[in-house]
């Protein structure tokens, strides 16, 4: 991004029989918001014409067939593909999974090749995506292959964020996949985020125990004696501000998580339960310890309520204004240290 540009940020349009395309144009026909961005989808004229149509918005689109070709003050449509879609709002279909693919990937190319600063990523339906060319339970481990760095899906409000030290992993499993060297790399990375992507200088970080009441001193299971505990420890040694493990039933109804920065769940649903329950609407999942920026919205492709006209933007409108604001504040801690190593000679 040359100085006195907008950031540009690409969406990848998601399930186009779910609300993404909803969302995306109830933001962007507020004309206020291209002060904040360059918006770039990765679609194509003819389908985001046909939602233009179909929700009788007043939105205008920009047609590019080349990044080059990106206007600012302009909601920009990338042509990933030219021939028509057929669209049946709340249906899971294979055939739209694949465009979910195709608008994806060709986003994630876009952002290695710095041609755009942020990924916002629409919700995808995890089942119709798959295929020989695409076996990824989510965004986050497709991105996590795609790009450097050790990905770890980190939702985040104002008040409350929450990383997972595992997280598409069956239940019957998570204790096996909780190692040492697991805990060490998941901390460091949110340690890590939390002071260049949050400018948090000294983050106070909490750690939910693995089993209930933290094992009951190995009466409920030892994993959190044998393996979390030790591992808590040499990171308290080594000047990491990480506490626990909390047992996680009440950690959140006693308000305990307002004592820290950010807070890691063992488990999915240990973390996204509550998390979403607390911040549901206002949340935003943002893949940490990329060495770029992705985020998107907490929540799925809804379609129950698909082509309706009664999805809610607040989350969709939160991913973008902290994928901005994430991206502005690494980008000031990057020069901020490069600088830092200048004075230094080194």
């Amino acid at each position: 991004m040359s100085q006195g540009e907008k950031i540009k940020v690409g969406i990848s349009v998601g399930d186009l029989n779910g609300i993404g395309s909803e969302i995306i144009i109830r933001t962007f026909e507020d004309n206020r918001m291209l002060d904040f961005c360059t918006p770039i989808l990765f679609c194509s004229i003819k389908t985001m014409s046909f939602f233009k149509k179909y929700y009788k918005s007043s939105i205008v689109f920009h047609s590019i067939n080349d990044l080059k070709q990106v206007v600012h003050n302009k909601v920009n449509v990338f042509n990933v593909w030219q021939e028509p879609v057929k669209i049946n709002f709340g249906k899971e279909d294979v055939k739209i999974g694949e465009y979910a693919i195709k608008s994806l990937t060709a986003a994630t190319k876009a952002l290695k090749a710095d041609e755009i600063d942020v990924l916002l990523t629409a919700p995808i339906n995890k089942h119709n995506i798959q295929s020989d060319a695409f076996k990824f339970p989510g965004h986050t481990d497709y991105l996590n292959q795609e790009l450097q760095g050790d990905s770890l899906m980190f939702m985040v409000t104002e008040n409350l964020k929450v990383g997972l030290l595992t997280d598409h992993v069956p239940v019957k499993d998570v204790s096996q996949h909780i190692t040492k060297t697991l805990i060490d790399t998941k901390i460091n990375t949110i340690n890590s985020t939390l002071i260049t992507d949050f400018g948090i200088r000294r983050p106070k970080i909490a750690v939910l125990g693995i089993n209930p009441h933290t094992g009951d001193n190995g009466v409920i299971g030892t994993e959190d004696d044998d393996v979390l505990r030790p591992a808590l420890k040499t990171m308290q040694d080594n000047g990491v501000l990480v506490y626990g493990p909390y047992a996680a039933d009440s950690f959140f109804g006693s308000n305990a998580y307002k004592n820290f920065d950010a807070v890691i769940a063992a488990y999915h649903d240990q973390g996204l339960i509550p998390f979403k329950t607390l911040s549901f609407g206002q949340g935003v999942n943002f893949t940490a310890g990329l060495n770029k920026v992705r985020v998107s919205p907490d929540h799925g492709t809804a379609y129950e309520i698909a082509g309706k006209g009664k999805a809610d933007i607040s989350s969709f409108k939160e991913a973008l204004f902290t994928g901005i604001k994430i991206f502005k504040t690494r980008t000031e801690n990057i020069a901020l240290s490069a600088n830092e190593l200048k004075s230094s000679g080194k």
